[in-house]
């Protein structure tokens, strides 16, 4: 791939490689967003993230926080294939912000983009709560990538707080056993969710987290993609390769 635009910024190296539509965003090497308008649906970490928003109908989709933006290719998909009536995407590192609108589209049309710590924006927040909230806050260090926020009880109850009573959590952990060592699957631990499920790709380490504030199967899952025009054509052309195991 092309690099079409570079950047230092206080000790770091951002880019922007394309090939044809697609567009990559890597931060000191770290391989950060893909998306090409033309191939929404890639088979990537991405789809990922958006596709939990198809455990229930996605009209009942009005709200959504995007917390850690990236270049916001989940944004687009968000937008591309469920039509939420409000985005709002918090995003630490102006740079980033800066690439999701001027490479990736990320339009006022698209989304409200925020430049604040999600941890503390969060913690503030004081407005209706969130239909879906997706978690996918990581910084780099010696190359890879790493968790900006601990998956821990008081982030994990802030995030919670903040989802209306059907709601849904998604949450990006770099492999498994972090995801394991989520607060929120402590056997000797109440919660107010009512289904989990570890959603992951075959080229991928990365395991995303789904917490559901009611019951639902995977069945659900795949029937409502299924629903959906391209997303049920991904699925048969293996695009949206994805593989999903119940975790309570």
């Amino acid at each position: 791939m092309a690099v079409i635009w570079r950047k230092r910024h206080e000790g770091s190296t951002y880019e922007v490689r394309a090939a044809g539509r697609s567009r990559r965003l890597y931060t000191n090497g770290v391989f950060h967003t893909q998306y090409n308008p033309a191939r929404v649906v890639i088979g990537g970490i991405w789809d990922l993230l958006m596709i939990p928003a198809f455990f229930k109908p996605v009209e009942d989709i009005k709200r959504v926080l995007v917390l850690g933006v990236g270049g916001g290719a989940v944004i687009r998909q968000l937008n591309r294939f469920a039509s939420p009536g409000i985005i709002i995407g918090v995003e630490l590192n102006p740079v980033h912000l800066y690439v999701a609108r001027k490479y990736f589209g990320v339009d006022c049309s698209e989304a409200e983009l925020i430049e604040a710590d999600a941890f503390s924006w969060l913690s503030d927040y004081d407005g209706p709560p969130f239909d879906l909230i997706i978690e996918d806050l990581f910084s780099e260090e010696d190359g890879e990538p790493v968790r900006a926020v601990a998956a821990n009880s008081k982030w994990l109850k802030i995030i919670t707080q903040n989802l209306n009573q059907n709601g849904m959590l998604v949450m990006n952990f770099i492999s498994l056993e972090t995801l394991k060592s989520c607060a929120l699957l402590s056997k000797n631990k109440n919660t107010p969710y009512h289904s989990a499920f570890h959603l992951s790709m075959p080229i991928y380490d990365n395991a995303i987290g789904v917490f559901l504030k009611f019951k639902a199967s995977s069945t659900d899952l795949r029937m409502n993609l299924k629903s959906q025009p391209k997303l049920g054509a991904s699925l048969n052309n293996n695009n949206l390769n994805y593989s999903i195991r119940k975790l309570f």
